[in-house]
């Protein structure tokens, strides 16, 4: 090794260590339940360049009398809500705000947010209760995929010029 080398190696070891650091210490200042959900996604991403949707549904909540009626129901709401979260990171979120203000006082404030946009080639990693009322849905998307979206979707504006 050359002498340029003999410099470099004391500094990535301690780029390296740094790195272990900081991801203990995030998961030790994480609730209980969502070390897992860290961990988790921290698991998927070290695999491959993937995004990670995370959705969550109570059961009680759903609009039905049969209780497995209502737990199937929560099953489905968590995995669109895991949908919305990949949407959220592939497209962003469309964010609308209104405040007025009279007498030099804030009378309303408003913030209204939308999500739009086609997610596909999602993997279902898993569907699990979380608690007793609640399930939780976990998806993945492939960096690969959302490099092919984004560019559809840059694509299809380019051609209509209406980008909302």
């Amino acid at each position: 090794m050359g002498p340029r080398w003999s410099h470099l190696i004391p500094l990535i070891c301690f780029a390296l260590l740094l790195e272990g650091c900081t991801l203990i210490a995030s998961s030790a200042l994480a609730p209980e339940g969502a070390r897992e959900v860290v961990g988790e996604a921290m698991r998927l991403n070290d695999r491959a360049s993937q995004l990670v949707g995370i959705g969550y549904a109570v059961v009680s909540v759903q609009n039905h009398s049969n209780p497995e009626q209502r737990r199937l129901l929560a099953i489905r709401s968590s995995k669109l809500d895991a949908y919305r979260s990949l949407a959220e990171q592939v497209f962003g979120q469309y964010l609308d705000a209104d405040t007025t203000i009279g007498e030099m006082m804030i009378e309303d404030d408003r913030f209204r947010a939308r999500v739009e946009g086609v997610i596909y080639g999602a993997r279902l990693v898993s569907i699990e209760p979380v608690g007793d009322d609640s399930y939780q849905t976990t998806l993945s998307l492939e960096q690969h995929v959302v490099n092919d979206i984004r560019a559809l979707y840059m694509g299809y504006f380019a051609q209509t010029g209406n980008p909302s």
